[in-house]
């Protein structure tokens, strides 16, 4: 017989955040301690942790007899969100410009076209996910460690956003060639220019763009099963 698998905490968190990040969990899904710890084969004890660290990040909201549920930004956050997302980005996208090689800009172009086959597909999910990548290979390759620490958070804060009010949700089947493709498109042209400027302008319009197309008034999303969603592996016991 085969040992048990223990998940350790980090791989639980490595878990969860794919998954919301993913939207297979939206935003406002209450997020059971007792089902997570049967879905992942561990104790509550190490649940909760893991769901601290996720507030911490603010992609999950705690609430004091409440619970946990993933975080649900209102109109007023998601607008923050940009407004700070305009202040750092031209900047981050001007030091990359300094410093970004072949590979990177190579990895910017398989980003853009994995996005758009997404969009062909229709998979907004999987679209807006890419779309985040790209905007986070710049930000990492800027080596401005201070304001790439703070777009990585607000990347995460920005894909619930985009699931809960973007447009693309309720237009799944949008041409690749439009929208973020065609703008992310517009940014690499500038970057292989080697036109901090015209990029940095650029970036700022894009997410201008991304604000303006937000939707405030959206019906509910159906709340998944977390036992369903994570799966309980009988070779799992508790811990």
């Amino acid at each position: 017989m085969s040992e048990p698998v223990v998940l350790t905490e980090n791989e639980i968190y490595e878990r969860m955040v794919e998954t919301i990040l993913d939207h297979r969990l939206p935003p406002g899904t209450k997020l059971v301690e007792d089902r997570l710890a049967t879905a992942f084969g561990v104790s509550r004890t190490r649940i909760r942790p893991v769901l601290v660290r996720l507030a911490n990040e603010q992609i999950v909201t705690l609430t004091p007899n409440r619970g946990a549920m993933v975080a649900q930004p209102t109109e007023a956050e998601a607008r923050e969100v940009f407004e700070v997302r305009r202040m750092i980005e031209p900047t981050l996208i001007a030091c990359f410009i300094q410093r970004a090689s072949k590979s990177d800009i190579a990895v910017l172009t398989q980003c853009i076209a994995q996005e758009e086959e997404a969009r062909r597909q229709g998979d907004m999910r999987r679209a807006i996910r890419l779309s985040g990548d790209f905007h986070l290979h710049i930000a990492n390759a800027s080596q401005h460690q201070t304001l790439g620490r703070i777009l990585r958070e607000l990347v995460s804060r920005t894909s619930l956003i985009l699931m809960t009010y973007g447009t693309p949700k309720m237009q799944p089947h949008l041409d690749a060639n439009t929208c973020a493709c065609q703008e992310h498109r517009a940014l690499l042209d500038a970057i292989r220019l080697r036109d901090a400027k015209e990029a940095a302008r650029l970036m700022h319009e894009h997410l201008a763009q991304l604000e303006a197309q937000l939707q405030f008034n959206v019906p509910e999303s159906d709340t998944p099963d977390l036992l369903a969603l994570f799966g309980s592996d009988p070779s799992m016991a508790p811990v």
